[in-house]
């Protein structure tokens, strides 16, 4: 069965619960080449709920091919042509969502008016013809004009996360991702409810990049981070692992100084550009190399549980070691993982250190606390069990345990106590 066609719908939609909001932000610039005037275009994103900065999509438009669509995206980034005539709203993708997202499908933005799929308009009007269909939609990562039909294109657009042939000939492809499509795939697998994104992501900015700017791939925080925030923006061959190890531990001694100053946010989010190489490698390696990548991918794990209790004040807190998808109180998503106490951003992959080594007597320490969060005491006892086999001259565990009979015990007397006054 097919996905439904990228569409502008003419009724809103049934209202599902209201998503947590996010902002972005999207430039361009000019090039020319390959046959004709061309443009592209960079797009940040941002969860303004606190989660910072997600990254950056740069998209080069198909000017000489398609040059009115072309043109019609190039201005509304720039927002240069000022209020639309039927909105009444600026004709600017400033603040417009990401309203909806179908996985291994696309991802769908651009109405900037009603911010929902029922709204927008392009510069020349309500709606425009269709330029031509030049361009099949025969691979991830392409710029495709959404429509309700032939010659309703407007400002809403999608980006394909698959190739999706049974699209050609109905919707305008008029350019493509050229950096940051880890991002795009990031917002293919967040949350959603149908087909609405249960976290707003919306566009915080926009303009026209010009020739010799930065596109923003490289980030700068003055950690000394030099590399791309998403491997596939990187010009490293992912197979070579030499390199990535040199990568990957680079970015993990970054890491362990924001942790040593306790600044997890920081610490976490370099973990998780560790996690996201060595996830990019391991799909491509040798079998014999992978192993190579274990031990730093295995220090980031159990580090990334210490930085995110501790920057949890409650003591309530998300960790990647405790979600293996089993619990009935856990849901986990390529993007997201998600668990009843939380939320923590992962990047595009689900990795956890029992996976890497399950017989890791710290990351069944630390599971177990993250079940003693959502007094699941019976899995806390046996996680903690287990790691005493491993290491039974192990102080810290031999008190953890002793705390968590205390509380299994504290519990049942709770509950006799419950019924007791129930049958008096």
């Amino acid at each position: 069965m097919t996905a439904n066609p990228p569409r502008h719908t003419r009724k809103p939609g049934n209202r599902t619960r209201r998503p947590r909001p996010a902002t972005g932000r999207l430039r361009k610039r000019r090039k020319s080449g390959c046959g004709g005037s061309q443009a592209a275009a960079e797009v940040r994103l941002r969860r303004k709920s606190g989660c910072g900065g997600i990254g950056r999509i740069v998209l080069e438009l198909f000017a000489d091919i398609v040059p009115k669509t072309a043109e019609n995206f190039r201005a509304l980034c720039t927002g240069e042509k000022g209020i639309g005539s039927t909105t009444g709203k600026p004709l600017h993708f400033k603040g417009c969502p990401f309203h909806r997202i179908i996985k291994k499908f696309m991802i769908q933005g651009g109405d900037f008016s009603n911010q929902n799929g029922t709204g927008g308009e392009s510069i020349y009007g309500e709606k425009f013809e269709d330029e031509n269909f030049h361009y099949k939609h025969d691979r991830e990562g392409l710029l495709s004009m959404a429509n309700a039909g032939r010659n309703t294109n407007g400002s809403q657009f999608f980006i394909t996360t698959v190739p999706t042939p049974h699209l050609d000939g109905k919707h305008v492809v008029f350019g493509q991702v050229i950096k940051g499509i880890g991002v795009a795939r990031i917002l293919e697998n967040v949350e959603v409810s149908g087909e609405k994104p249960a976290k707003l992501c919306v566009i915080a900015d926009c303009g026209e990049l010009k020739a010799g700017d930065d596109w923003g791939i490289f980030p700068k925080d003055g950690s000394g981070d030099s590399y791309p925030d998403f491997p596939e923006d990187a010009d490293v061959d992912l197979k070579d692992v030499d390199k990535i190890v040199l990568i990957t531990e680079d970015l993990k001694n970054i890491g362990n100084t924001f942790f040593k100053s306790q600044n997890w946010e920081m610490a976490i989010n370099k973990y998780t550009k560790v996690l996201r190489y060595v996830d990019s490698a391991r799909a491509v390696l040798q079998e014999a190399d992978g192993p190579r990548l274990q031990p730093v991918a295995l220090s980031c794990v159990l580090n990334i549980g210490t930085g995110t209790k501790a920057a949890n004040a409650e003591g309530m807190w998300v960790c990647r070691l405790c979600l293996l998808g089993k619990h009935p109180t856990a849901r986990s998503t390529p993007g997201l993982l998600v668990f009843k106490v939380g939320l923590l951003p992962a990047g595009s992959f689900v990795i956890s250190a029992l996976e890497i080594d399950p017989s890791n007597t710290k990351a069944l320490y630390r599971r177990a606390q993250g079940w003693q969060g959502l007094k699941e005491y019976d899995q806390a006892l046996a996680d903690l069990k287990k790691a005493q086999e491993i290491a039974p001259e192990d102080k810290a565990i031999q008190a953890e345990l002793l705390k968590v009979k205390q509380k299994i015990k504290a519990q049942k007397d709770k509950e006799k106590a419950v019924y007791a006054k129930m049958f008096a």
